[in-house]
């Protein structure tokens, strides 16, 4: 044999076996190491500098709001609205009041839930500037639309918010303020 067919049909075993290799070190989806990452290794981090083990779809664009409805659940009710917990207990970002129903208007603003709260709550302390969040609330029926637009001093961001219910409505600027990491209240 040549040395170039030794070197070619080296060349070739090597590529075949790649393949096989790269399957050994992967787990499979079955194994519990599938897609491990430590629990309590937060992975998003926020406006406030607080870390979050989940983004509830708030990167993509949109609030899963099955998912926020599970986590506002797993809190006791939830801590939307002005029951505050420990920073430690608190799984979504939440809203200190109920002030926002007054800004979009107290027809659609009556049916704001704790769901919608947190989308709005999660939203600002995860979206980028001039990102939109959308969801629909199964419940009510209400679309809304949240976008910062502006980071402001002391820990505020100015934000579109809209909502509609069947009825065209143009976005209203909010400024929302962090009282704490996870926290929200409006001016």
């Amino acid at each position: 044999m040549t040395l170039t067919r030794i070197t070619s049909f080296a060349c070739g075993a090597v590529l075949m076996l790649l393949p096989a290799l790269e399957a050994l070190g992967k787990p499979p989806p079955w194994a519990p190491a599938h897609g491990y990452r430590a629990k309590g290794d937060p992975f998003y981090v926020g406006y406030t500098g607080r870390q979050w083990p989940r983004d509830y779809g708030i990167l993509g664009g949109r609030c899963n709001t099955d998912e926020v409805l599970a986590a506002v659940g797993a809190v006791a009710g939830g801590v939307i609205g002005g029951r505050v917990s420990s920073p430690e207990n608190r799984v979504i970002a939440t809203i200190l009041g109920a002030v926002i129903g007054g800004v979009i208007g107290a027809e659609v603003g009556n049916r704001i839930d704790d769901r919608d709260r947190a989308c709005i709550a999660q939203s600002l302390e995860l979206a980028r500037t001039g990102q939109t969040v959308r969801w629909t609330n199964p419940d009510t029926g209400v679309s809304y639309a949240v976008k910062p637009v502006q980071d402001l001093a002391d820990g505020c961001r100015e934000f579109e918010l809209s909502a509609r219910d069947g009825t065209r409505s143009r976005p209203t600027r909010v400024t929302g303020c962090s009282a704490q990491p996870g926290a929200w209240s409006f001016r």
